[in-house]
């Protein structure tokens, strides 16, 4: 993609969510669920293929960050598009955008580690322009203040709802040592004493080995579940962005619904989910279907 991002350890798939918006800007409603059905019929099958595939051989795919920054997950999540993309123009040349690819493939890598299923609609082109550099301020930072976090969410017509449901991506994934181990020993930040404990064993080489990752949710890691909000009250939530969410009280209600009832994280999660992939598209000549999603054309 040109540059690498200036941007912190984001949540879980958030990486294919960040190259959504790279990829697209201007909203267009001209979207259907459909729109593949003749012109590449397999379209579908052949990314949830090759997700399964990635997948199977790299575990760490639903949950990576492609960034200098994650040198410790194997399983980079763009990868798996770039061999979506590659299938797909053996398939269908020049007929799915990187765009869409991006999009169904965050939804279905969602769905293999037991996130909830939605429909996304289709027909998006990609951006004639994509550099990292110009994200800088699109998304939050894992030591952003809430009030700036929500300013962000709110800027670009989500609600503080959507914006915590959205943080229960945190439900999967890995952050680096350095993105929360200065946290760990100031009393004011909200860290159980044994976890804050744990933590600093976990990360007591990490100057040596930049590596060195923690589970965003260390009590159910590999799978999508509401468990990443249960801990947060309980003092075991890794980032300050986590804990964050806690102690505000704009966003407390939403962390204890979601807390309490799983099926509504799901629902609000996949609603807000549908509605992040709509955000900003690009359609028809506004923008182009890239021969490659790893560089520009």
């Amino acid at each position: 993609m040109g540059e690498q991002s200036p941007l912190k350890p984001l949540s879980s798939l958030s990486l294919l969510l960040l190259l959504l918006t790279l990829l697209t800007t201007t909203v267009d409603s001209r979207l259907t669920t459909d729109f593949y059905s003749k012109s590449c019929p397999r379209f579908l099958d052949i990314v949830r293929d090759t997700i399964s595939d990635k997948q199977i051989t790299h575990p760490t795919t639903a949950a990576a960050r492609d960034s200098s920054i994650n040198l410790s997950l194997p399983g980079d999540g763009f990868d798996v598009i770039v061999r979506a993309k590659t299938a797909l123009e053996l398939a269908c040349p020049q007929t799915v955008s990187c765009s869409d690819i991006i999009s169904v493939a965050t939804r279905d890598l969602l769905v293999t580690v037991g996130g909830p299923y939605y429909p996304v609609h289709l027909g998006r082109r990609d951006s004639r322009t994509s550099k990292a550099s110009l994200l800088a301020d699109l998304l939050p930072l894992p030591s952003s203040p809430m009030a700036k976090t929500i300013r962000q969410f709110e800027s670009r017509g989500f609600t503080v709802q959507e914006m915590v449901a959205l943080s229960g991506a945190h439900s999967i994934g890995f952050s680096h040592c350095k993105e929360f181990v200065g946290l760990v020993g100031r009393n004011s930040t909200g860290y159980n004493p044994r976890f804050a404990q744990a933590l600093k064993k976990a990360c007591s080489s990490y100057p040596k080995d930049p590596t060195i990752s923690v589970f965003n949710d260390i009590m159910t890691p590999n799978k999508f579940d509401n468990m990443y909000f249960q801990n947060i009250p309980k003092g075991l939530g890794l980032l300050e962005s986590d804990h964050g969410l806690y102690s505000d009280p704009r966003t407390r209600p939403f962390v204890d619904l979601y807390a309490r009832d799983q099926d509504r994280f799901f629902k609000d999660f996949a609603k807000a989910m549908q509605k992040l992939s709509l955000y900003g598209v690009k359609t028809g000549r506004r923008g182009e279907i890239r021969r490659r999603c790893d560089a520009i054309n």
